[in-house]
């Protein structure tokens, strides 16, 4: 394990607030999911292009929206799609609406493959594959499970296994742990006002609400309100949670932690000091775990990095894809940019 590597790499100034990406749907096994499209943006100083792609897997509750911001500032390098996993955002339930780990593991490797395979300078290349929580956990077993789609990887606050409920989980939530009650849980969920669930998803993901842009709160209550009119919508969050938990308790080859020790490929841990849903103290062992990982702790930011501190999440995972042999962009090299993390 050692400190991420924040590249100094220009930006594009993110001003105002960047508007949803362009959606298409993709047939996957079982049904269908919506992808939001970046486009490749290039360089910003017009130095050597680089053309590369790469896939974001949101958490539990999310959307593809949650990476429009980043998306965007590594549209420097990256051609990006974001999904909208089975059940969540625009995308229909899966079949039978069974919202386990392992199905959404099988939509991510449909979603690499199928981006892998596109026309194009980067076809047929491995994908720099993005997930934050329940996307991070998704991430971390199609990596493990398919190594030969996986250029690099990141993981923003995964949702690793622990054996204790943080806090900041809602009492309906808590309902899953019991046998038998998923569908009282939903009924709980469904009687929350959409401005009401953005109030109490702003105060557990972010480490400082403050800093939520106005315009960010009313876009994700506008989600929030669209979703509440889908009649799955409910029974995706409280059974996606309930096979997160399930997933747990998996051993062997299926358990999260020594898939972690069998990554091979370059990989990001990040995560907020701030983080009130996943314990910030997993961050070094879970970088610890997988074999000469890079970690970039984020002082004073909570459960959601990409959207609370979108540049050094972009500069993070820039500096993992340039450190490579071979492929730092021009200019400054990564190793002139060696600074601390924890900001």
């Amino acid at each position: 394990m050692s400190d991420a590597l924040l590249s100094p790499t220009p930006l594009p100034p993110l001003e105002g607030l960047v508007p949803p990406w362009p959606e298409q749907e993709l047939p996957v096994r079982g049904g269908a999911v919506v992808l939001r499209h970046t486009p490749w943006t290039g360089p910003v100083d017009g130095g050597d292009a680089v053309r590369e792609r790469a896939v974001y897997v949101h958490g539990l509750g999310g959307a593809s929206t949650n990476w429009t911001d980043l998306a965007a500032l590594l549209a420097v390098r990256f051609e990006g799609w974001a999904v909208d996993l089975p059940g969540f955002g625009r995308s229909v339930p899966p079949p039978r609406s069974r919202y386990s780990v392992r199905g959404h593991v099988r939509t991510v490797v449909d979603v690499l493959e199928h981006v892998m395979a596109l026309p194009g300078e980067a076809t047929g290349r491995p994908v720099h594959l993005v997930g934050n929580s329940l996307g991070g956990l998704v991430s971390l077993l199609v990596a493990a499970r398919r190594p030969d789609l996986v250029a690099t990887l990141t993981l923003v606050s995964p949702a690793m296994p622990v054996y204790r409920v943080p806090p900041a989980f809602s009492r309906a939530l808590l309902l899953l742990l019991l046998p038998g009650v998923p569908a009282l849980a939903e009924r709980r969920l469904a009687g929350v006002r959409p401005e009401d669930n953005v109030r109490a998803m702003v105060r557990m993901c972010f480490g400082d609400p403050s800093n939520v842009p106005p315009e960010r709160i009313e876009q994700a209550a506008q989600e929030m309100r669209e979703r509440a009119g889908q009649p799955w919508a409910d029974r995706a969050l409280a059974r996606s949670m309930r096979g997160l938990i399930t997933s747990y308790l998996r051993v062997g080859r299926a358990n999260a932690w020594r898939a972690a020790r069998s990554l091979r490929m370059p990989t990001l841990v990040v995560w907020g000091s701030r983080d009130r849903l996943v314990d910030p103290a997993l961050a070094p062992r879970l970088a610890a775990a997988v074999p000469d990982a890079r970690l970039l702790v984020l002082d004073g930011v909570g459960h959601v990095a990409m959207l609370e501190a979108a540049e050094p999440t972009a500069r993070a995972i820039l500096g993992l894809v340039e450190e490579r042999p071979g492929m730092s962009a021009s200019g400054p090299t990564v190793a002139d940019a060696r600074r601390s993390v924890r900001r």
